[in-house]
């Protein structure tokens, strides 16, 4: 245990050096809040599914993404995981595609690619002509997509039993049809150590800040006609970093069931946000999540995530989290996860609240 927290330590010590020189600039006032948010949504059925709670369990290609330290755990040889999802009724779709293998008994590497975006989207500036006359078939469609490209390599520390460490080199690329487009470059580090039936970890992202050069294509944008918005310039956008410290357990139930119940605290650093611990300098948002199995064939999955403080129609503030429910199927490599988040439990307005149902495939081989 205590070489979890050493390596923990070192992890937040670097952190909190490159964090000095941002932060000594201001870095919050010029950094846009939720950067690269893209980024946080989450990959995979069986994490979507436990709401989240990742950083100290991930052991399959998804830990490029959760924390890149649990590739060394990966119970295959070579591992690949598909996703695809759709949010706000399917208005955005989410797709998510990994792969990850072993470099020899220390060390293993894989890589991820990420892509959120909204296609067919309608640019009716031309739709109505000189002469105040309708022309659809002045109607142009465009996308608006942000991709992620992750290498990740992990490696086992000395001969320190369980302990484990990994790094993620990314690439960012955020494009506006042929509006504006940025490209962006970070780092994300991880550690995470196991003994026994507890696990634990920490995932530092964007540890030397994220910077998204934006480049602004304004011949391409011709401003309509009373818009009083201004055509953007050039400018950058900085992502400043986050830690997710988890810590799990796994047990052994009667019959052939198996529980493992993990919590995740999430902290950011990029101002103050609506969580259950918040402040300017850092915001604290936990998470929690159960996964029961039955000879680790079956999975059945829960977790509660997002807490936030809102104010219902009563007028009075009330605290809201977000639950989601999963289910699981492992069988001969091939694994099959199926989430759903954002449970239309209740009533808004008169409106459901909107539901997103994950689809994830992965498969090992041996």
């Amino acid at each position: 245990m205590k070489h979890f927290f050493y390596a923990t330590a070192l992890l937040l010590s670097a952190s909190g050096l490159l964090i000095l020189a941002p932060t000594a600039a201001s870095a919050q006032d010029i950094t846009p809040k939720y950067s690269n948010e893209f980024l946080n949504i989450g990959v995979g059925g069986r994490a979507l599914g436990m709401g989240k709670v990742q950083v100290s369990l991930a052991q399959d290609a998804t830990a490029g993404y959760w924390n890149p330290a649990g590739l060394l755990s990966q119970k295959a040889k070579y591992d690949a995981v598909l996703m695809h999802s759709e949010l706000f009724s399917g208005i955005v779709k989410n797709d998510y595609a990994a792969f990850s293998m072993p470099l020899d008994d220390k060390s293993a590497i894989g890589i991820s690619a990420v892509r959120l975006g909204v296609d067919d989207i309608a640019d009716t500036r031309s739709l109505i002509n000189e002469y105040g006359y309708i022309q659809y078939d002045q109607i142009r469609y465009f996308s608006v997509a942000d991709y992620a490209f992750l290498l990740s390599y992990a490696r086992k520390i000395g001969n320190i039993e369980g302990l484990k460490v990994g790094v993620n080199a990314k690439v960012v690329y955020r494009n506006i049809g042929e509006f504006a487009n940025a490209w962006g470059f970070g780092i994300d580090a991880g550690v995470q150590y196991d003994k026994n039936d507890w696990h634990f970890g920490l995932m530092a992202r964007d540890i030397t800040t994220t910077v998204n050069a934006w480049s602004i294509n304004s011949d391409k944008l011709t401003p309509v006609v009373g818009d009083p918005n201004a055509i953007p310039a050039n400018s950058t956008e900085v992502t400043l970093p986050r830690f997710i410290l988890g810590a799990g357990r796994s047990m052994k139930l009667p019959g052939e069931f198996t529980a493992l119940a993990a919590i995740d605290l999430e902290v950011t650093t990029d101002g103050q946000r609506n969580t259950l611990v918040s402040s300017k300098l850092l915001n604290v948002d936990p998470r929690a999540g159960l996964e029961v199995g039955y000879k680790s064939l079956v999975f059945l999955r829960g977790g509660v995530s997002n807490f936030q403080k809102i104010k219902a129609f009563t007028g009075k503030d009330e605290w809201k989290m977000q639950p989601s429910l999963g289910v699981g199927v492992a069988l001969s490599g091939l694994r099959l996860d199926l989430a759903l988040s954002q449970l239309a439990i209740e009533k808004l307005g008169g409106r459901s609240q909107t539901s997103n149902i994950i689809v994830s495939l992965g498969y090992g081989i041996k």
